[in-house]
């Protein structure tokens, strides 16, 4: 069984999350700051006429902060009834991943924090983290963001 995946970029880390939880792929377009959310939450964006909240997965994931880039996009992906855009530094392709090319993650890189990490793909020379952006948010911030909505 082969895993679509859209591939992204962090830092210099690639991470991979299942291609039907991505709605569409956005350039960057202005956020408006909303008081009071989350740090990781930028704020929201107008969005094909709905209000989308957006979060920096690099402030999610602890990672060093940089400045927005001309790659720099707006994943969207569907979170059960709320849609969130989150801020990338660059999508890089659209792979087919066999399986026996996935692993599970090592033991000592999981834990309650790291549990959105399903596995790592070996792609050519290339290490993929592959997410699922169903725990990215814990239930509690999923339904946080939906007031932002």
């Amino acid at each position: 069984m082969e895993h679509q995946l859209v591939v992204f970029e962090l830092g210099k880390e690639h991470y991979g999350v299942d291609i039907a939880a991505v709605e569409s792929i956005i350039k960057m377009q202005p956020i408006t700051v909303v008081p009071h959310t989350p740090s990781f939450v930028e704020g929201v964006t107008n969005l094909r006429g709905s209000v989308l909240p957006v979060i920096d997965l690099r402030k999610r994931f602890g990672l060093a902060l940089d400045d927005i880039s001309k790659n720099s996009r707006i994943v969207v992906i569907a979170l059960g009834k709320t849609k969130v855009g989150m801020i990338v530094d660059a999508v890089s392709e659209v792979l087919r991943v066999p399986e026996d090319a996935i692993e599970p993650p090592p033991p000592m890189v999981t834990s309650v924090d790291t549990a959105f990490i399903t596995g790592i793909a070996k792609i050519d020379a290339k290490l993929v983290i592959l997410l699922d952006l169903s725990k990215v948010l814990s239930l509690q911030e999923t339904l946080a963001l939906q007031p932002v909505a």
